[in-house]
């Protein structure tokens, strides 16, 4: 994705997650490391203020769980052509403000 110059965007609730580790672990030296790394391939969205009303229309769907709905909401104010899901379930969500919402097996990486 990145030699064909795609434009590579993740959430702070997923930098978040992969700093648990290093945190955990406190080894300050991966988690920079980590950090770099994703701020080096991806830009990093955040969720606030323009992706609540997002989120509040996603999460009206009681099946979303909070954290995916985050995801998503985040990426629809953004409005983000494509988001690539390890998630089944979410392929099959209609998300306003994100045009397609692909599995990562299908995804042309």
């Amino acid at each position: 994705m990145l030699a064909r110059g795609d434009m590579l965007f993740t959430s702070a609730l997923t930098l978040g997650e992969v700093l648990v580790q290093p945190v955990e672990r406190q080894d300050d030296t991966l988690r920079e490391r980590y950090e770099q790394a994703i701020s080096e391939g991806a830009s990093v969205l955040p969720f606030d203020a323009s992706a609540a009303p997002h989120y509040a229309e996603i999460r009206k769907d009681r099946s979303m769980r909070p954290l995916d709905a985050i995801q998503l909401a985040c990426a629809a104010a953004a409005g983000m052509d494509l988001f690539i899901t390890n998630d089944d379930r979410l392929t099959r969500k209609s998300v306003s403000g994100i045009h397609f919402i692909q599995p990562l097996g299908r995804a042309f990486i």
